[in-house]
């Protein structure tokens, strides 16, 4: 499991096989970004872990609403995720509905999603 305590490099955490992750990661590699890799599915994720970058992007920016599984959730499930300790129950149980990537940069800033130009300007202010 990974630890933000004494990191030195940025963390990149998402899932593999994901489009999104595959360009942030190819973007980072291309602009001589030192990075590690975090994988939901091969690394795990616990509730420190996922507090931890919860306390700093917020539960709702977190649960990927638009995702296939999402949508696989039953209502019910998708109707209680109207709460933190809900909507972490569910990404705990199903890392897939986390957006990502999520970005940490060695100081603890965080950026969800991707863009080049946001990575872009997060680099420049972190740096």
């Amino acid at each position: 499991m990974a630890t933000t305590s004494a990191q030195t490099t940025f963390i990149l955490y998402g899932i593999k096989n994901c489009d999104t992750v595959k360009k942030a990661r190819r973007w980072l590699e291309e602009n001589g970004v030192e990075c590690q890799f975090h994988d939901y599915r091969v690394e795990g994720l616990d509730d420190a872990l996922l507090q931890n970058l919860i306390s700093k992007q917020g539960w709702e920016a977190m649960l990927n609403t638009r995702g296939t599984t999402w949508r696989k959730l039953d209502d019910a499930t998708r109707a209680a995720c109207d709460n933190e300790a809900a909507a972490k129950a569910v990404m705990l149980e199903h890392p897939a509905v986390i957006k990502r990537p999520f970005l940490l940069a060695p100081e603890g800033q965080s950026l969800l999603g991707f863009k080049p130009e946001t990575y872009q300007q997060f680099l420049a202010q972190v740096k």
